[in-house]
């Protein structure tokens, strides 16, 4: 039988993070959400899906930046939680290029706080959101978690890569079990309006034209809202633990003697971004218009995640197809601003 837990998530008032809320809100658990609500994208979308959150009364809710620690400890210090899913970040690439120093602020210094704080109050395991921009230049297709990931083309990548390195050594001298999730280009309802989904969406319904670096030659492993809420779940309830087998000589990176695991949370069903298109225009009913553009520095051409590990440790299964996934977003986008 599930005993019910006090989880803090991180981000709560984003896209994943609020959705992650949504789901464990349901089942039961009490949840400490914390969102610093900056404005990167419009804040109107962070507060309309928190409303769906305040609702319900195993909800406490802090407007903190992760970067506080004292903020962020005495939150821990009064809620007492068994566990803590980090899903804040700066998001997005391409402003990575243009402010680097939020993504060494918010990923780097706020991650290293939640770390310290979980050390503090003996976590019983520490989840945080990853990406699939880790692989950067690798070009070996599906991406896999046991092959080297060390070439990241951004500093988003990189300030997550980081986030990697630094949870192993505090599962290492502290035992605190930590799994880090890479994340394939999550889209759907309530997302973010930075994403491509969002801009093209905007743009069809506006007869404007949508950008399409590369000239449109990529392909995504778009993974659908709901399949990566039930990833997150699944390792939550499930601490990390040592790999026994773990050898130096031929060392795993995606697991080690210390309790801590990444996994890749994606599709595993890669899709051409002109099929993405075509399938936007039929759930709009209206053709786009396209300005093509070559690639965008920071940009990999393709993804695919391998999620073996996800299926046989988890029985995880993703289930959306992009075809249902993008006409249940266009449903939510019509709705939410009146279109």
């Amino acid at each position: 039988m599930y005993k019910k837990k006090t989880i803090i998530v991180t981000g709560s008032a984003g896209f994943i993070g609020s959705s992650v809320c949504l789901k464990l809100l349901k089942r039961g658990d009490s949840i400490v959400g914390i969102d610093n609500h900056n404005d990167y994208y419009d804040p109107k979308i962070k507060d309309a899906r928190l409303e769906r959150l305040v609702k319900y009364s195993n909800y406490k809710h802090f407007k903190a930046d992760l970067a506080d620690q004292k903020i962020l400890e005495d939150i821990f210090k009064n809620h007492n939680p068994q566990k803590v899913i980090n899903l804040a970040a700066q998001a997005g690439v391409r402003y990575s290029i243009e402010n680097p120093q939020a993504y060494i602020s918010s990923n780097i210094v706020g991650f290293a706080n939640i770390l310290e704080s979980s050390r503090k109050h003996k976590i019983e395991h520490l989840v945080y959101a990853s990406t699939s921009s880790i692989y950067g230049a690798n070009t070996k297709m599906p991406f896999s978690e046991h092959d080297g990931a060390n070439h990241p083309l951004s500093v988003y990548a990189a300030s997550k890569k980081s986030n990697e390195l630094m949870a192993h050594s505090y599962s290492y001298l502290f035992k605190i079990p930590t799994t880090g999730l890479r994340f394939f280009t999550v889209y759907g309802p309530w997302g973010r309006p930075d994403m491509a989904l969002f801009k093209f969406t905007k743009a069809i319904l506006e007869g404007k034209s949508i950008d399409l670096f590369n000239h449109g030659k990529h392909s995504r492993d778009f993974t659908y809202i709901d399949d990566i809420v039930e990833g997150v779940i699944k390792t939550l309830d499930n601490p990390a633990y040592g790999n026994v087998n773990w050898n130096s000589n031929q060392p795993d990176p995606a697991s080690s003697k210390a309790p801590w695991r990444i996994y890749n949370i994606g599709n595993s069903s890669p899709v051409d971004l002109m099929d993405y298109v075509n399938a936007l225009e039929k759930a709009l009913g209206k053709k786009a218009k396209f300005n093509y553009l070559p690639l965008q520095q920071g940009d990999v051409l393709d993804t695919y995640a391998n999620v073996n590990d996800l299926k046989e440790n988890f029985n995880y299964k993703p289930r959306t197809s992009v075809i249902d996934g993008v006409s249940n977003f266009v449903e939510w986008y019509k709705d939410f601003y009146k279109k």
